[in-house]
């Protein structure tokens, strides 16, 4: 998974205290369910995504608990109003415990 490069995008990097940024993410991935066959027959393993939080700082500030009816490529928009300047970190978890990191650096005024 360490090829993959997810898309984050900020609606502004810079923020007023106070302020409110919305956030949207993309990452692409197969989100395989664990039933459907190959061509000799045989299951494909389940591997999906179950897991995504965002973090300012190290706190989390936004997660979600994904299941297998979630679509390939899973996209995510939300708001948040964050307190301090930092680092958001955006955690994608695997069922096989592989993860996908993106950052990005945002200011509060």
């Amino acid at each position: 998974m360490a090829d993959v490069k997810p898309r984050i995008k900020l609606d502004k990097k810079d923020v007023a205290k106070g302020g409110i940024i919305e956030v949207k993410t993309l990452v692409s991935h197969t989100m395989e369910s664990g039933q459907r066959k190959d061509k000799d027959g045989k299951t494909i393993p389940r591997k999906i995504l179950n897991k995504f939080t965002c973090d300012l700082n190290g706190k989390t500030i936004f997660s979600a608990d994904i299941e297998s009816a979630v679509s390939a490529n899973p996209y995510f928009q939300f708001k948040i109003r964050p307190e301090e300047t930092g680092t958001l970190t955006f955690t994608w978890i695997d069922d096989d415990g592989s993860k996908i990191q993106a950052t990005e650096q945002i200011k509060v005024a």
